[in-house]
């Protein structure tokens, strides 16, 4: 029997009761769990402590998620201005070089929400930190309500690129999703593809080109309602096959070591 694939996901660093915790919404390794069927494990806001290479060839997928902290915009030579807060360096010091390891290294990569935004970056593209301040784009920020059912419902069509992984994934040309941010890809970087768009032009969805396996962006949630919508469950399928083919060839590759 294959042994269970092993998902890394990226923390952001929090302040609770005077300590640093290292934290990651729940709905993220439940979406894993459920959504993948695969194990999540926290990878910790450590920067320059972790190794990057070294980590992600230990993983068998890796999940960059959403989260309220937006990409420094030093990481794309953009000044710091007050309406990109808050930050979180020590998130972009992780996550940044774990996308470049996991590309190199063809290990699959799912990027969510604020996970798509680092994977431009760190790809070489640049955001924009408030796109609904950009003349002709919606407001895509979410509804700040005590009830999450109402915070991320789907209430936004994204129209799909023919020929892309997204369409081949979902079957369809035009989904409904729930799009929830402040930052959006600006300038994307040479290496993506697009495969989605809003329909004021925001870009939706990308891949990676050129590389092996799953390497995909969303800048939707479709880990918060992966167990009843469609679209959402079809992705995290997606991913969750894509890491169980890695962990599949990982274990092959020692048992033809161990024979050898």
């Amino acid at each position: 029997m294959d042994s269970q694939p092993v998902v890394g996901i990226v923390a952001d660093l929090k302040t609770f009761d005077d300590f640093n915790w290292h934290a990651a919404i729940d709905i993220f390794p439940e979406a894993v769990v459920h959504g993948a069927e695969a194990t999540p494990v926290i990878i910790p806001a450590m920067g320059d402590h972790i190794d990057a290479d070294d980590l992600v060839m230990r993983l068998d997928g890796v999940l960059m998620p959403g989260g309220r902290a937006n990409v420094h915009p030093h990481e794309y030579g953009a000044p710091a201005t007050p309406e990109a807060e808050p930050h979180d360096r020590h998130r972009d010091s992780t996550s940044l070089p774990l996308i470049r390891a996991a590309l190199r290294h063809g290990v699959p990569l799912f990027a969510i929400c604020r996970g798509i935004q680092e994977l431009n970056v760190a790809l070489g593209g640049t955001l924009t930190p408030e796109v609904h301040n950009v003349e002709g784009r919606d407001d895509h920020r979410a509804e700040m309500h005590d009830d999450l059912d109402i915070r991320f419902a789907i209430r936004q069509d994204v129209h799909i690129r023919a020929g892309g992984v997204l369409a081949e994934i979902l079957g369809e040309e035009t989904i409904r999703v729930n799009s929830l941010h402040r930052q959006a890809i600006d300038r994307l970087a040479e290496d993506l593809a697009i495969e989605a768009t809003a329909p004021d032009g925001t870009i939706e969805a990308v891949r990676v080109r050129n590389v092996p396996g799953f390497a995909l962006g969303v800048q939707w949630h479709p880990e918060y309602w992966v167990r009843t919508d469609k679209p959402s469950a079809l992705l995290f399928k997606a991913f969750g096959d894509a890491v169980r083919a890695r962990r599949r060839k990982t274990v092959a590759a020692a048992s033809a070591r161990n024979v050898a």
